[in-house]
């Protein structure tokens, strides 16, 4: 197939890029804007494969779309651009709206435009796969039952309420115009090429440069952790066998606290880079919490692994000690996003 995939060069799009060259024969045409969060580096591996292209586009510009789908005659998208820190949102919501809702209606517009002019076949064979989060079900409290595809959405932050509207949007262009669109939404995602912003990134750079580790109020909000590598295998999975009008919840099963998760980081670290100082647990400090701070997400995946025939490989001990080994051997790069892009200060605080 060709593929093409928006947001390439983001976290989860770069993964599923790498997915793409290293594991299949599909091709793939990576669009992105390269806003402050992308980085080409994380797909400098595969940009010389002939399998591959990039197109700098922004997904809300309609015109330069319909040239992208016009040169490469995608066989399926994989929809993965959109503005995704829940602390920014807050800060800015309408960059969020512009990217996320905005982007995805002109992104399923030039779809239709194109998909209808297809050979009866390659309609059938089209796939229009939109990724998102579990955020927009809402939270959880303890003893709730996890997020399935059925579960009501419900969501509360700047961030999860453009995910959802693009959500809806994709599945009115299913029901409407009978575009072959299906959504997945997933868990937490961490691992390598990570923007140092979110949690796991950035109590890895603080502790490494003896900073306060900062934990959101009691550090007790908990969230389902997915290692990048195998939800970019799952999403894979999704675009070559994923049924129209379908909906898949992917997670790994790894509920973590969010203070369990960087006291993990502070243990690999005391292990693979010791602190002269001492533990590294002894930069921890509890913060303000963040305004509207859903308690916990959590992903039962039962009919994404049954359908898709995937399971995460990783659990959260593998994926995390990984990731930490990876950011120890590649200070180049998040240092440079340090000085100049992203210097470690709080977000979301209005």
């Amino acid at each position: 197939m060709q593929i093409l995939v928006t947001g390439g060069c983001g976290f989860i799009g770069s993964a599923v890029v790498r997915h793409l060259i290293h594991h299949t024969k599909h091709s793939v045409v990576n669009v992105d804007v390269l806003t402050y969060s992308a980085s080409p580096e994380t797909v400098a591996e595969v940009e010389k494969n002939d399998r591959y292209n990039f197109r700098q586009v922004n997904i809300t510009d309609a015109a330069a779309l319909k040239k992208v789908f016009e040169e490469f005659k995608p066989d399926a998208v994989m929809h993965l651009a959109a503005e995704s820190h829940v602390d920014r949102s807050i800060d800015g919501p309408g960059i969020f709206v512009e990217t996320n809702v905005v982007g995805t209606y002109t992104l399923l517009n030039v779809a239709y435009e194109y998909w209808k002019a297809l050979t009866e076949d390659k309609k059938q064979k089209f796939r229009f796969h939109h990724i998102s989060t579990d955020e927009v079900f809402g939270h959880l409290e303890l003893n709730d039952p996890p997020f399935t595809e059925t579960t009501p959405y419900d969501p509360r932050s700047p961030y999860s309420a453009s995910k959802a509207a693009s959500d809806h949007l994709v599945r009115a262009w299913f029901h409407t115009y009978g575009l072959p669109t299906f959504v997945t939404n997933t868990t937490n995602n961490y691992g390598i090429w990570h923007f140092p912003e979110k949690l796991v990134p950035l109590i890895i750079i603080n502790a490494l440069e003896g900073k306060d580790l900062p934990v959101y109020g009691k550090g007790d909000n908990i969230r389902d952790w997915l290692f990048v590598e195998d939800h970019a295998e799952a999403l894979v999975k999704a675009v070559e066998i994923g049924e129209p009008g379908e909906t898949y919840a992917i997670g790994a099963r790894q509920p973590r606290t969010n203070l369990e998760v960087v006291k993990a980081i502070c243990a690999i670290l005391d292990e693979l880079r010791p602190d002269s100082k001492g533990k590294y647990e002894r930069l921890i400090k509890f913060v303000g919490d963040r305004p509207g701070h859903d308690f916990r997400y959590e992903i039962d995946p039962s009919h994404a692994e049954k359908s898709l025939d995937w399971k995460a490989k990783n659990n959260f001990e593998t994926g995390i000690r990984k990731t930490v080994q990876w950011y120890l051997d590649n200070q180049s790069w998040w240092q440079a996003i340090r000085d100049k892009r992203y210097s470690g200060q709080r977000l979301g605080t209005k």
